[in-house]
């Protein structure tokens, strides 16, 4: 979907919403002005008059024209706006775009709690991320979504708690404070204003207390292939750590994590079952993850890419992938866990970067209890491994330039210089990677892709993709790589992806690491 100076094309879009086309969740919201409401384009409501339909970019415009969202389809549940799911880099831009940039930036990162730690920014803390005035700010904002930072947060928080109070057992008060209010009293207020109606009346149709763990839901755009992402999770699953099925009768991956929230550290368990019928993950997780659950929410959406526009993918890539319509980039609940991985399956097979990180789990990972079988232990702490002795991680089979790459990334996040998620600044992150010892451009970029999410990262040294490029015998593989990927872009992430697809496995390998951690 375009941006907001450039609206959406109301008759294609009543054709979409007419037809209920899951491919454009997210992508647009009808507001229907008999009633006031609007819905996505899955609402299975009798379909109004073209008339009486209006069209928004934005949840948040169409709040802000004063639409509530409807009670049947549930706006909450869509997969975000393609502009803002791939974030601004995935588009190409022009000097004219600029203002564009900054605001799909803003808003980007006004839906990053990971980017923010506790607490809830403030225009001038956005303003001082981006490097501009809070007048500037205001001014792009409004031009590219119709609305003021305020208003849009204010409405991603009411959705946040209408999500929440329809889904989960959560105390009204616990709602509140997740969704970023500051007190009950304001959260009533601007739920009642909001949306005539007030949030215990809501609750009533809702959840009762019961059963193991809080239980959501979380929508994405068809096609998506489940299977391939879990196949990829399943063949690098860690003992103690991670439990998948890839079966089409039960699709599914359970894992373990922990959550850093500022001096808090929270442990928990997650389940993330299929349901494709209905283009939707159904999400169980632990009670002890209930005060970090919008993050966690954020996190899974992120590591299973739900959130992808396979319309723009598609249109650019299925000519050379044919076959990979429905693949995603598989991303991770824990850049730092990620990126110790991509360390240790430099220059060896799958198994053997399994066999590496299971023990390094199994000695330096903390135990936890879950009602899972075979999930019992989080992935070791930074501290844990910036404090390991050579001879410790030596005993596992881990290779002096290896444990240097390690210890490296362990102090440098330790130390607040690295930040592996998917609100961080993407060239900056990349420069503070290749800085740290034995971690080349290979792994950067394989962190890029699956940990900060850039949906234009390419491994140019990478033996299958350039097999399948049919430029491995060339003298200067990595460079005829790179300049074959060019018509790739913005969406060289998931060229990768569909490259190790089309390839057979392949043995050991790259120059610093193997193509399938």
């Amino acid at each position: 979907m375009a941006p907001s100076q450039t609206p959406p094309d109301d008759d294609a879009c009543y054709l979409a919403f007419k037809s209920r086309d899951a491919r454009f969740d997210g992508c647009f919201f009808t507001g229907v002005t008999s009633t006031r409401i609007y819905c996505r384009p899955v609402c299975r409501v009798r379909t109004p008059k073209r008339e009486n339909c209006r069209f928004f970019a934005y949840a948040a415009q169409a709040e802000q024209a004063g639409f509530r969202p409807c009670l049947r389809c549930r706006p909450e549940l869509a997969p975000r706006t393609p502009a803002l799911a791939s974030g601004p880099e995935s588009r190409v831009w022009s000097m004219q775009d600029a203002s564009s940039i900054l605001a799909l930036q803003a808003a980007r990162l006004l839906e990053a709690p990971e980017a923010w730690g506790p607490g809830i920014p403030t225009v001038h803390q956005l303003a001082l991320r981006l490097g501009v005035s809070d007048r500037h700010v205001r001014r792009i904002f409004n031009a590219e979504f119709g609305v003021s930072p305020l208003e849009y947060l204010q409405t991603q928080r009411l959705l946040r708690a209408k999500q929440l109070l329809t889904d989960t057992p959560l105390a009204v008060t616990q709602v509140a404070t997740l969704s970023g209010f500051a007190s009950v009293r304001r959260f009533n207020a601007a739920f009642v204003q909001a949306y005539g109606l007030n949030p215990t009346g809501l609750r009533k149709s809702g959840p009762t207390p019961g059963g193991d763990g809080i239980q959501v839901r979380l929508a994405y755009r068809p096609p998506y292939d489940a299977q391939a992402m879990l196949q990829f999770f399943a063949t690098r699953q860690i003992h103690g750590l991670e439990v998948v099925s890839a079966t089409p009768e039960n699709l599914c991956l359970s894992k373990t994590l922990a959550v850093q929230q500022g001096a808090v550290h929270t442990t928990g368990w997650l389940v993330a079952r299929f349901d494709v019928a209905r283009h939707q993950v159904d999400l169980r997780l632990s009670d002890s993850l209930r005060e970090v659950l919008p993050g966690v929410m954020a996190g899974v959406r992120a590591m299973l890419d739900l959130d992808a526009d396979p319309q723009a993918i598609n249109h650019l890539l299925h000519t050379h992938f044919p076959l990979g319509d429905g693949l995603r980039v598989p991303g991770t609940l824990d850049g730092f866990e990620l990126a110790v991985r991509a360390v240790l399956g430099q220059q060896v097979t799958v198994a053997a970067a399994r066999t590496l990180a299971s023990r390094l789990v199994a000695r330096f990972g903390e135990p936890v209890d879950t009602p899972i079988a075979g999930l019992n232990r989080l992935f070791p702490r930074p501290a844990a491994l910036a404090e390991a002795s050579g001879d410790e991680l030596g005993q596992l089979g881990i290779v002096k330039q290896r444990q240097a790459a390690i210890q490296g990334l362990a102090n440098a996040v330790l130390g607040g210089h690295l930040h592996l998620h998917a609100g961080a600044d993407v060239p900056a992150t990349l420069a503070n990677l290749l800085a740290l010892p034995g971690v080349g451009d290979w792994t950067a970029q394989y962190i890029a892709m699956r940990a900060l999410r850039w949906p234009d990262a390419f491994v140019a040294g990478d033996v299958a993709l350039q097999k399948a490029l049919g430029v491995r015998d060339a003298k200067h593989p990595a460079k005829e790589a790179t300049a074959a990927s060019q018509a790739w872009r913005p969406w060289r992430s998931y060229a990768v992806i569909r490259a190790w697809a089309a390839t057979p496995a392949t043995p050991p390998i790259a120059p610093e690491i193997n193509p399938k951690i």
